[in-house]
């Protein structure tokens, strides 16, 4: 079987490092680049855990140089999208710039370059709504558990997104986006509504929840390459087993086969 080239976008960004160790695992199956607007690691990574991408597998562009993303998309057979702006609290302009119109332009790109998918990070803050607002699933947050059922239905990726910030809202434009790029040409876009991804795999109690390991991260986002090209367009919640989980992640097992290997340690 030939080797898949993948680009990973923001690959010294937190997750996109990630998913960029994890693909090294496997040099019989992949054949993996970077591309970032630097060569500098985010500050949300640990220095233990910084990254070094060959400088023949390295590409430095800006999301907004449509042409440039063009070329370094051309003969790449998966574009995985960890680029953009991750601060809740970013400014209207700094999340029009660097995730809707750099979503934008990684789609538009990746369709003229003849990528054959797109695997986007969205972000489980699409959904917060819910945890905030709804019974039972505000009840978790605070961690009032005596209040949560032991059974209950788990929100789907196929229920209306319930953003409550603009950074989550950005995601919900790119979700939309995929969509119509996955419905009007021949790319396959998927969309990974990402929990919470921390570095050394610490996680805060209260997130414990949604958290998702680096590990199983990894995993959903190799599942989502390797899946069948007939799957044109899904959504994915991606969290670890963890004890009251409020997001659905079955469908993502049973379309793309992830199966969470870890789970909280709360």
């Amino acid at each position: 079987m030939a080797k898949k080239s993948i680009l990973i976008t923001g690959v010294y960004g937190l997750v996109g490092s990630i998913i960029y160790k994890r693909l090294l695992k496997s040099p019989e199956a992949f054949e993996v680049f970077g591309m970032d607007r630097s060569s500098h690691m985010s500050d949300r990574v640990s220095k233990e855990e910084f990254i070094e991408v060959p400088a023949d597998r390295f590409f430095q562009s800006d999301l907004a140089d449509m042409d440039r993303l063009i070329k370094l998309f051309e003969g790449k057979d998966t574009v995985v999208h960890m680029a953009g702006n991750p601060n809740t609290e970013a400014s209207w302009d700094s999340l029009l710039e660097n995730n809707i119109c750099g979503g934008y332009h990684v789609l538009e790109a990746a369709k003229r370059a003849g990528v054959s998918r797109v695997v986007l990070a969205s972000t489980i803050q699409v959904s917060t709504g819910y945890a905030r607002f709804v019974e039972p699933y505000k009840y978790i947050p605070v961690g009032e558990f005596d209040k949560v059922p032991e059974t209950f239905d788990p929100i789907k990726t196929t229920d209306a997104p319930w953003p409550i910030n603009l950074y989550a809202a950005s995601k919900v434009f790119c979700e939309t986006l995929a969509r119509v790029y996955s419905s009007s040409s021949d790319l396959s876009c998927i969309c990974l509504r990402i929990g919470a991804v921390n570095s050394k795999d610490e996680h805060p109690k209260h997130l414990s929840p949604l958290y998702c390991s680096q590990n199983d991260i990894g995993r959903l986002a190799e599942c989502c390459i390797n899946a069948p090209d007939s799957l044109k367009f899904d959504i994915f919640y991606g969290m670890s087993a963890n004890k009251y989980l409020w997001p659905d992640i079955a469908n993502a097992e049973k379309v793309v086969g992830y199966i969470p290997e870890d789970k909280s340690s709360y």
